[in-house]
């Protein structure tokens, strides 16, 4: 049996990339959501912050969606 250890490699390298880029899409959502919080709190509004919330979740949908589709097909 005879590994191809530069594929491995390259496997790695990239899950990790697109698992820490997701992860912190996934916060930057979390953060404006917060911000959205704070802003009512204070009797404002923080429609962009929402916004890019709402965004950064379509983003994690949507490569979370793409990775089923590369399983299945």
């Amino acid at each position: 049996m005879k590994i191809d250890w530069a594929a491995l490699g390259s496997v790695f390298g990239v899950s990790l990339v697109v698992t820490v880029a997701l992860v912190g899409l996934f916060t930057l959502g979390i953060v404006g959501l917060s911000k959205r919080e704070r802003a009512t709190e204070q009797g404002g509004s923080a429609t962009l912050a929402v916004s890019g919330a709402y965004a950064c979740f379509a983003l994690c949908a949507a490569a979370v969606g793409y990775g089923i589709y590369l399983i299945v097909a």
